[in-house]
């Protein structure tokens, strides 16, 4: 008879895939072919720093003040954060 493990099972929502390479090897070409899927989403991350030419609010970033970013850290709402040049 199989034992049941006392601790509770995590629920499952979900899969988190991470690419990461050096400059030029085709992240953005696979990360495109696997947007591509249904069931695949890109996750669009919030920074402090002003936008960059070209870059759409929603699509690349979201761009947000840092009164905002201050709130969202302080109610637990980001994955993780970094400080990068003065900007989050």
């Amino acid at each position: 008879m199989a034992r049941r493990s006392k601790s509770k099972a995590i629920a499952r929502r979900g899969l988190m895939l991470v690419l990461s390479s050096p400059s030029g090897a085709g992240k953005t070409t696979l990360s495109r072919m696997l947007l591509t899927e249904e069931r695949i989403a890109l996750s669009i991350s919030v920074t402090t720093r002003a936008r960059r030419p070209g870059e759409v609010h929603g699509r690349h970033y979201h761009f947000i003040d840092r009164n905002r970013f201050d709130q969202l850290r302080k109610n637990g709402d980001l994955l993780e954060y970094a400080e990068v040049f003065g900007n989050f």
